[in-house]
């Protein structure tokens, strides 16, 4: 394994997750970032007060994405051996937190309607 290439990837990751979980989740974070992109071209910006609230909730899915893949994978924190797989964790926590982020910013956006605008 001298090169790392996107179809190694995708072979590795659907090994880790199992085909159907893995897709769902590539479909899930398509639609939940699609449904983000149309919230924001909609209101023409992001709104600073759905953002910080929504933003409050990253923790919450880098934590949530950690323990998932965890479990998912049946290995633990023991079970890190170098640089890459803290890299990874900490790829796993970014992944979490930003698509949490993403979605709480749009069922903020869903619930409460368009941004208002001042001025």
């Amino acid at each position: 394994m001298k090169e790392l290439t996107f179809g190694m990837l995708l072979a590795v990751f659907e090994e880790m997750f199992g085909p159907l979980l893995f897709w769902l989740m590539v479909a899930a974070a398509a639609l939940i970032t699609l449904a983000f992109v149309y919230v924001v071209i909609r209101d023409r910006s992001l709104e600073s007060t759905r953002l910080v609230r929504a933003e409050l909730l990253a923790p919450v899915g880098a934590i949530a994405a950690i323990l998932f893949v965890q479990f998912i994978t049946n290995s633990g924190f023991k079970d890190i051996g170098g640089p890459i797989d803290v890299i990874a964790l900490i790829l796993i926590g970014v992944a979490g937190a930003v698509g949490l982020t993403f979605l709480a910013y749009v069922a903020q956006a869903v619930l409460g309607g368009k941004a208002k605008r001042t001025g």
